[in-house]
């Protein structure tokens, strides 16, 4: 029998693969998020359809669509907002900017500068912001996707670990395969049909409470619990690094875990579920010690030791 969640992922799959073509690990993670109210990192070259990802599964959830861009003079106002004096009152009033959204694309985030990066730390956590110290609540389902151009590219600006800290997920987009890509080049050949996106929702929020409901169902064995702790405090005593998980952040793999299991039907997580959801969770939280990068240690492969050197539960 096909459980609420499991419909929820067809539903996304479907409404999103008539927008976007061969992302369907992708459109997977992007369901995890959701479900968990997590915020994603894309990052990959560009032209490779993460603004129009973004756009369909907003189309998709029935919600508002912002994108902003990034660049060195974004200021924090031009994301969260303004007040303007409105004269027929007598009062400032505040003017909401692209943040009050269900769905924000901050594209190439990392070309903005550390000040406006950080303008999202709040919204992202507690999903609200303030301003002249009043608070304005965000939408229930808020999510953002920033994209993140690779760090050797031309005018980028490094994440701060706070702000990396709170994307649930890092995404690797690359280049699609072949068939893929002929595929989309069939599908888009005519001009128009690059604007298209599903033009109904395809998930309610009430469907969104019923995978989440399937996803509390879902047993986590104190062992299970362990087994994430150790990878923790070996990430945090790691040679290699000089900063690992966070709480936050072994929270996040519970949860990836857990809905990873109830993706494919079982009732319980167990260590395979971890260790598929792992370096999705975890590579961009951690932080190499200069020694690890002068040795040309990789983040993939720190997380590869972590996995090879942590005892699984039996």
């Amino acid at each position: 029998m096909t459980s609420a969640l499991q419909d929820l992922e067809r539903r996304l799959q479907e409404g999103l693969g008539e927008s976007v073509i061969g992302l369907k690990s992708v459109i997977r993670a992007l369901t995890i998020a959701i479900v968990a109210r997590g915020h994603v990192l894309v990052q990959g070259p560009p032209g490779l359809g993460k603004t129009l990802l973004s756009k369909s599964l907003a189309a998709a959830l029935g919600g508002t669509f912002k994108r902003v861009q990034g660049t060195a003079d974004l200021m924090p106002s031009d994301i969260i907002g303004v007040h303007v004096f409105d004269a027929a009152k007598g009062e400032f009033e505040f003017r909401p900017g692209p943040l009050f959204a269900d769905v924000l694309l901050v594209d190439e985030v990392n070309r903005a500068s550390p000040k406006t990066q950080s303008a999202l730390l709040e919204a992202m956590e507690e999903r609200q912001v303030s301003v002249e110290r009043r608070t304005y609540a965000l939408p229930e389902e808020f999510l953002v996707i920033a994209t993140q151009n690779p760090g050797d590219f031309e005018g980028t600006y490094p994440l701060p670990e706070s702000q990396l800290d709170r994307f649930m997920l890092r995404i690797e987009m690359t280049y699609p395969a072949r068939g893929d890509e002929e595929a989309i080049l069939t599908q888009f050949a005519a001009l128009g049909e690059l604007r298209k996106t599903p033009a109904a929702a395809v998930v309610s929020v009430s469907a969104l409470e019923e995978a989440r409901a399937c996803v509390d169902l879902v047993h986590v064995a104190p062992e299970l619990l362990g087994y994430i702790l150790d990878l923790a405090q070996a990430s945090r005593q790691h040679a290699h690094l000089s900063l690992g998980l966070s709480t936050r952040g072994a929270l996040a793999v519970l949860h990836a875990a857990r809905i990873a299991a109830a993706l494919r039907g079982a009732a319980f997580v167990t260590p395979d579920d971890v260790k598929e959801m792992l370096p999705s969770v975890i590579s961009h939280r951690l932080v190499p010690a200069p020694e690890a990068m002068l040795e040309g240690a990789s983040t993939h492969g720190i997380v590869q030791s972590l996995l090879e050197q942590v005892p699984v539960p039996r």
